[in-house]
């Protein structure tokens, strides 16, 4: 974690809690710099390690306040919330008035946000679109209807214009129900789903920590309704037992969650392989594959997930677009390396 007060932009605002203030730290300091921050922004910098309290870091927002307490914020200097477009190469699939279709490669943020202000696909549209992008998403989300997780690949479509976004947005906000609107993927996982093709119908919300989801009871108040369906479609080191130590799964959404198929997948017992969030307690079985396997698995640190296909209605014209990607070369390597166990010894 970087140090907030080191930031070449921050500023530091020392600040001593009066006698009749009580209650949490975030909530006194937003009151206290109100017009400056928010509270949700208030709260993120204590989290980041940008408070001091009488000398001691703390990252919780939680913290109660007494009476004296020297409290130190590291405040960032604002910055323009207007994204600028920067020249960042588009693998494009199809492209005309209303919008373009592309591959996103892993790594790449989708729109500007803490932490990632600048080097996004939302600044690499600006600089291909120019103008034409639609203003709907607001000023850090033009054009967005859709995202991806910064470390999966995979296809999307941005809109060119406001009437093109409503209409996409309706499709996904709709997730097909009605309409030719599909999204499938390719998730290489640990182990084998007990059943080859299934639905998976958990709820998710939030998970503890608050960057993660969780599968939550149907009556939690944040729970909302998620779905996929699976197919297994390769199985790897299979044994007599009909068990694999790893396996190629396609996953297509019946609803669009954040981190619906890696919760899911986690949830069944199968978290995709390469996983840092949910697939962390499973790292140790890479012990078991064969020694060219097993470099490879160790070595792919993202989520083995793709995005390889993405179907929808035209805008405009009417037609059913399907484009389709086949997976990036390091997600590549990983099933090559997975489907050369068979024939190779075990360690």
């Amino acid at each position: 974690m970087t140090d907030p007060f080191k930031e070449a932009d921050a500023t530091r605002k020392v600040l001593t809690v009066p006698e009749d203030a009580e209650g949490r730290m975030d909530v006194w300091l937003a009151a206290t710099l109100a017009g400056d921050f928010s509270r949700s922004r208030i709260k993120a910098l204590i989290e980041e390690g940008a408070a001091v309290v009488n000398g001691k870091v703390t990252t919780e927002p939680k913290r109660k306040i007494q009476p004296g307490d020297v409290v130190e914020l590291a405040l960032p200097a604002p910055r323009d919330p207007e994204p600028q477009g920067e020249d960042i190469p588009l693998d494009v699939l199809y492209e005309d008035d209303d919008l373009i279709v592309l591959v996103k490669p892993a790594g790449l943020v989708v729109h500007p946000g803490a932490g990632n202000w600048t080097g996004t696909l939302v600044n690499a549209l600006i600089a291909h679109c120019g103008t034409s992008l639609s203003g709907i998403g607001g000023v850090r989300r033009p054009g967005i209807v859709h995202r991806l997780d910064k470390e999966t690949s995979g296809v999307m479509v941005a809109a060119k214009n406001d009437a093109a976004h409503r209409h996409l947005s309706d499709q996904f906000a709709d997730h097909g129900r009605s309409g030719p609107l599909e999204r499938a993927y390719q998730a290489v996982v640990w182990g084998r789903p007990r059943q080859l093709k299934g639905t998976i119908d958990a709820p998710l919300g939030r998970g503890n920590d608050r960057t993660k989801r969780a599968v939550k009871r149907e009556d939690a108040d944040d729970a909302r309704e998620a779905i996929t369906h699976y197919t297994v479609v390769e199985r790897y080191m299979e044994t007599e037992a009909a068990t694999s130590l790893a396996s190629l799964v396609e996953c297509r959404l019946e609803t669009g969650r954040t981190h619906q198929i890696r919760v899911h997948m986690a949830h069944i017992g199968h978290p995709l392989i390469g996983d840092p969030e949910y697939g962390a307690a499973f790292r140790t079985k890479a012990n078991l594959l064969p020694e060219k396997a097993r470099a490879v698995v160790n070595g792919f640190h993202r989520q083995a997930l793709h995005a390889f296909m993405l179907q929808f209605e035209h805008p405009t014209s009417g037609e059913t677009m399907h484009f389709e990607a086949p997976p990036p070369a390091d997600m590549e390597q990983l099933i090559n390396a997975l489907r050369g166990m068979d024939d190779a010894d075990t360690p």
